[in-house]
């Protein structure tokens, strides 16, 4: 039988108990350490943990249908958990065993548990009146396991006093038995012994009833396995299965297949033939002893618990061999190949192959010669074999079966290669026989590279799987065509008119055209189970829980979840044909819409893409921030950076299909469309939109808006700032009003202060009793009669007041009123309408615009850019909308104030006048540096050159650095309140007058950036690591926009970036030694090898002396002497302290009486050598490596391509030009 597929492993304390949730991917797990945990076994993730036993948890159930736990534990207890995400908690305790528990199970109808224990009984419990039921008596030595019948009322357990019973619970199901305390004697009315089975010479660890058959299995201390079988009078021994050679802890039936499976303390797993008894396979570990074994009730799956974890594995492929052809598909279900119609639904038998390899193990793979009518099978059992077997034409009677004409041979993989040849692979010699028809060898062929598959690659040609690679190789000239490095690739699927390719390996997608020039790589966390291509040419493909999708350039989504793992065969429109696990023909309705739409965008199909707007229910969010990702190409809103407008364009279109309130509310607040914001804030009606929406409109200075938005959320206080912005002196007045019908004193002194009301102030300060400030008021605003008034209410006179300093005549008042701005709101500039504004809006294509449908790239983008050009001209025609001009009177009176107007403004201007070159356009074209670009506000030219100087990929972590070198770049200046700011650039040289020669400010030099490395400096000397680390990455990040201008400059940057670079990898590795300390004690060596390690890197005197000592103390510590006292002869010659030097004498003195290390290390001081900054390992001097393009670390090879990991910016490997010439 073929090697058992594991599919899910976890390490941890010994695995006493094991469950199977019935319908969901979840595995319940007992350990010895006391601890239960659940687990996600397809997704390989850990759910949950339940820790409230006190000591090993030896027993674990699920519920068949209810989502609740069952465990018992060491501590006598049986403990109910829920299992409902929300709520995992203990539900109740049952108490009564008087010593360990050792199984416990659900029944499946009645809501009962029945347990087991060392005091030798077993008790059933009623889970609903949480009491016990029954108590089975009879063993006279340990209960080791006590499981119901899945149909009957049946019992089965097994004890160490080397029996098994079967107990009659009938009566109990009849019965209600007194559960008062103390009457125990009772319970035994309910339940008979039917049958006691002995034939084992040693203790019976566990015994399970067969889910259909009246057999029954035990395993026992005496390494056997006895099959049992039952009758209504009596059960007798069948056999024995023999082969474990130590304590067989658990065994169980497969519930599909003839075979048992056991394990055992002789750290195998074992399968076994059900009707032959024999051994059919063995699985061994090296050191872990297996200790419970648990068969799912639906799926070919099984988990085995051992020593440091657990494991969960299938017998055999699930996956059916399949081939298609047109609209039909061949496959294999059951020993027997059938073909499927996909237009009528047919599915009718062909062949039988139940004599073709193990009757265990299913075909792997199928190959179909439609001109032949031939099927190639190929089985992975007796070392792989393949047959060749032409289909019958004529299906009437018995299948035949492939036996009596089909040819057959060795080798483990087997193709159609053309109409009369096929090809097979023999992985143990390394050799490729093209053979014909008959099965004879017309040409052997010796793969370039060590193959362990092949497939189709066009006529004549064969796909090549190795390791790293796949080869597309001519059969005929026998030379490679092309290679592309892939994952190990196990699958492949050709689309229809077979110009692409999908090559799928574990957890990677490789999308290629036929001759492999193209590609695109996708990633997937689990596993990838099949695809196909539907007609527009997109791969559709599944995975363990979803169907997705994926476009030709790489884009990918989800279309839809999955509650089982299927294998695609075609997909035709909204249909996707697939074959289930057990092999049977199924189809998926899905929604191809939303890849349908990103298609068509790609292509610019805008027809298709307006179709899809107008006719379905795009999901908004996915599609928005698709938009947002890939910059549609429409965006030309030239008030914005490029970047700026690309998003808000994407959110415009967005907007055009999106109905959910909030998400319409969301964009529109994105984009700035105040008028559907308005409206959809109307229609949700919540105060975090109001809020939402004042804050937007502020920003666009539309006050009615925002005085709107403030009112709904009744807003008092900024209201009657806005009013006094705006200088509305009535509403003001309104406001003072509500205020005192608010009896809010405080806000009717701010409304009177605004309004300039002096009499309405004093009368506020007057009501809550602050006469001072209510008297200084009057006093200083004149009114003597007032203030008098005030004293004589307080009871005091003038002479009482002397004292008080004469502040003079107050001049504060309400602020003058410039420009009338009650009725006005900021001017805004409109953005020109897009090819979907018109379309939605017409309701058809404008003539003037013709969308490219399927075009090639260089097409589509000069038809784009001579798109854009038209539509900004079509921009400066429609900005005169922008000033409200009287839309009153005739066209001719329109005409002519226009001309007017124009005239005046030209007059104005004069002659030729034009506004001047931009002086952040003047600072991008002076510099190469990538700081000076970011101050300019040109964010892509300068990702573009950290890219290409430096091989900077990962931006994310540079962003709050180009938004601060942004600001610090410019200031504003604001003359007047009436007028909005002006925007300040700063220079670097304010009397530079040459625009040549003209750069912006220097917002990072080194000289800051030497002080923040002495902060790192500071923090290592100081033990502060993490700090330390933080700070180094941080210098890196910020050295990207230094700009140099000497070339002493230049060293001295150089200088700093290797600095920091050895700080950073010493301060990493030395970070990574005290974890590997605190979570792998047992791992002496690494912690050793970092130890000698961080002692290599550059650091300066004192900091080196920190690194030897360091080292010197933990050599010492594990007995490495030797090694240590040369640590210590390195730290002598830095000089140290008097005390270092005696203590470093002392081991040196230790090194010489004992020169030998305890603990061998992969570490040789006398070989040159440097480190690799992603595994901190030595790379010794001649050995391949690869390096950081920008701080020069180096690498082992195989990690180029991927990210440095110590800087997190750049590309391992990756070309790059450099440091450009000072300026």
């Amino acid at each position: 039988m073929s090697v058992m597929l594991t599919k899910f492993e976890s390490k941890s304390n010994r695995v006493k108990g094991l469950a199977f949730h019935p319908t969901q991917p979840l595995l319940a797990a007992s350990l010895h350490n006391g601890s239960v945990q659940l687990w996600n076994y397809r997704m390989g993730v850990l759910v949950d943990r339940f820790e409230e036993h006190e000591g090993p948890v030896r027993a674990v159930a699920i519920h068949p249908s209810r989502p609740l736990l069952v465990t018992g534990g060491d501590d006598y207890k049986i403990k109910v958990w829920d299992l409902r995400p929300q709520n995992r908690k203990c539900l109740f305790t049952l108490h009564g065993h008087l010593d360990y528990v050792r199984t416990v199970q659900f029944h499946h109808e009645m809501p009962w548990i029945i347990s087991c224990s060392d005091d030798q009984t077993i008790r059933i419990w009623n889970s609903t009146s949480r009491n016990c039921i029954a108590i089975l008596t009879g063993h006279s030595h340990y209960v080791m396991s006590a499981l119901f019948h899945p149909k009957e009322d049946l019992v089965v357990s097994s004890s160490m006093d080397q029996t098994v019973r079967v107990w009659d619970i009938s009566g109990l199901r009849k019965n209600t038995p007194n559960s008062a305390p103390g009457t125990f004697d009772t319970f035994d009315n309910f339940s008979t012994v039917k049958y006691v089975l002995e034939g084992h010479d040693r203790g019976v660890n566990y015994a399970v009833f067969h889910p259909t058959l009246p057999l029954i299995i035990s395993a026992a201390d005496d390494r056997q396995i006895k099959l049992w079988r039952m009758s209504e009078l009596k059960a007798w021994e069948v056999d024995a299965c023999r082969g474990h050679f130590n304590n067989v802890s658990s065994a169980v039936f497969h519930p599909k297949h003839e075979l048992i499976v056991s394990c055992g303390e002789d750290k195998t797993v074992r399968v076994w033939d059900l009707a032959k008894r024999s051994a059919v396979q063995t699985f061994r570990r090296e050191h872990d002893r297996f200790w419970v074994l648990a068969a799912h009730p639906e799926l070919n799956l099984f988990a085995a618990g051992h020593d440091n974890g657990l494991i969960v594995f299938k017998l055999e492929r699930e996956r059916p061999a399949f081939g298609l052809h047109g609209d039909t598909v061949y496959y294999v279900r059951d020993k027997y190949v059938r073909s499927y119609d996909i237009n009528t639904g047919s599915d009718i038998g062909l062949l039988s192959v139940r004599k073709f390899g193990s009757p265990y193990v299913p075909p792997r793979t199928l190959s179909f010669n439609p001109a032949e009518r031939a099927v190639l099978l190929t089985i992975s059992s007796d070392n792989g074999l393949y047959e060749l077997t032409n289909l019958p034409k004529d299906i009437s009677g018995e299948l035949k079966d492939s036996s009596l004409d089909g040819k057959r041979g060795a080798g483990q993989s087997a193709i159609f290669v053309a109409r009369n040849r096929f090809a097979v692979l023999n992985k143990t010699t390394q050799l490729i026989e093209v053979c014909d028809l008959t099965g004879s060898v017309v040409k052997s062929i010796k793969p370039p590279v060590q193959t362990n598959e092949i497939f189709y690659g066009g006529t004549a040609s064969l796909i090549l799987s190795s390791n790293t690679s796949v080869v597309l190789y001519d059969i005929q000239q026998q030379k490679t065509i092309a290679e592309l490095n892939t994952p190990p690739v196990k699958y492949i699927v050709w689309s229809q008119d077979a110009s692409q390719v999908a090559l799928l390996s574990k957890h990677t997608i490789t999308i290629a055209n036929k001759t492999f020039t193209q590609n695109t790589l996708i990633h997937e966390t689990i596993r990838i189970k099949s695809g196909a291509w539907d007609d527009a040419g997109v791969f559709v493909y599944s995975t363990l829980n979803h169907v997705k999708y994926c476009l030709p350039q790489g884009d990918h989504g989800v279309i839809c979840t999955l509650d089982n793992p299927v294998y695609l065969t075609r997909v035709k429109g909204k249909t996707v044909h697939c074959l289930d696990r057990s092999a049977r023909p199924r189809t998926i309705t899905i929604d191809p819409t939303e890849y349908r739409f990103k298609l068509a965008l790609i292509r610019n199909n805008y027809d298709e893409v307006l179709y899809l707007i107008r006719t379905s229910n795009l999901l908004g969010q996915s599609i928005i921030a698709y938009l947002q990702q890939k910059g549609f190409p429409e965006a030309r809103i030239y008030i914005f950076p490029p970047q700026v407008s690309l998003i808000l364009m994407s959110y415009q279109i967005a907007l055009h299909f999106v109905e959910d309130k909030n998400t319409r509310f969301d964009l529109a607040i994105e984009c700035g469309n105040l008028d559907v914001a308005l409206e959809t804030a109307k229609a949700i009606d919540r105060p975090e939109c109001w809020s939402r929406l004042a804050q937007q409109a502020l920003k666009q200075g539309n006050h009615k808006i925002v005085e709107k938005a403030y009112q709904q959320t009744k807003n008092f206080d900024r209201l009657s700032f806005l009013y006094l912005a705006t200088g509305s002196t009535d509403k003001l007045a309104k406001m003072q009003k509500i205020a005192e019908a608010r009896g809010d004193p405080m806000s009717r002194f701010h409304n009177a202060l605004y309004a300039g009301d002096v009499s309405s102030r004093i009368a506020v300060l007057r009501e809550v009793g602050l006469h001072p400030l209510a008297y200084l008021t009057a006093k200083t605003n004149g009114l003597e009669e007032v203030a008098s008034e005030i004293l004589e209410t307080a009871g005091l006179n003038e002479a009482d007041v002397d004292d008080v300093p004469d502040f003079g005549r107050a001049n504060l008042g309400p602020p003058p009123v410039i420009t009338q701005t009650t009725n006005l709101v900021w001017p805004t500039i409109p953005g020109g309408e897009s090819f979907f504004d018109r379309a939605l809006a017409n309701g058809n294509l404008e003539t003037g615009v013709e969308p490219h449908v399927n075009g090639d790239v260089g097409t589509a983008t000069a038809a784009l850019d001579d798109w854009a050009k038209d539509e900004e001209e079509q921009d400066l025609v429609a900005d005169e909308d922008g000033w409200d001009l009287d839309a009153g009177g005739d066209a001719r009176a329109d005409e002519a104030e226009a001309t007017e107007e124009i005239e005046e403004e030209a007059e104005e201007l004069g002659a030729g006048a034009s506004p001047g070159v931009d002086e952040t356009e003047v600072w991008v074209r002076n510099s190469p540096f990538a700081g000076d670009h970011v101050s300019a506000g040109s964010f892509e030219t300068a990702m573009q050159l950290l890219n290409r100087q430096f091989g900077v990929v990962n931006f994310t972590l540079l962003k709050p650095l180009f938004v601060s070198i942004f600001r610090s770049s410019h200031t504003y200046l604001s003359p007047l309140a009436s007028l909005p700011p002006l925007q300040l650039h700063l220079r670097r040289d304010p009397s530079e007058s040459s625009l040549s020669r003209v750069l912006p400010v220097a917002v990072q030099t080194l000289r800051q950036l030497r002080a923040e490395l002495a902060e790192g400096f500071r923090a290592v000397s100081l033990a502060k690591l993490p700090e330390a680390q933080t700070t180094f990455r941080s210098v890196l990040q910020s050295l990207l926009f230094v700009a140099i201008s000497s070339d002493d400059e230049a060293k001295e940057w150089r200088t700093t970036v290797t600095t920091a670079r050895e700080y950073l990898l010493g301060v990493s590795i030395e970070l990574e030694r005290r974890r590997a300390a605190q979570e792998e004690p047992d791992n002496i060596k690494r912690g050793l090898e970092l130890a000698a390690y961080f002692t290599h890197c550059q650091l300066q005197p004192p900091h080196m002396q920190l690194a030897l000592r360091s080292a010197m103390q933990v050599f010492t510590k594990a007995g490495n002497a030797g090694t240590a006292a040369k640590f210590a002869r390195k730290l002598l010659d830095l000089n140290p302290d008097p005390k270092v030097v005696s203590l470093a004498r002392q081991r040196i003195a230790a090194g010489d009486r004992n020169p030998r290390d305890a603990v061998e290390i992969a570490y040789d001081e006398f070989t040159e050598f440097e480190l690799c900054a992603a595994t901190y390992t030595p790379i010794y001097k001649g050995s391949p490596s690869v390096r950081c393009p920008y701080t020069d670390a180096a690498f082992l090879p195989e990690f180029k391509g991927t990210l440095d990991p110590l800087t997190r910016l750049t590309e391992i490997g990756a070309v790059a030009s450099g440091l450009p010439a000072p300026r």
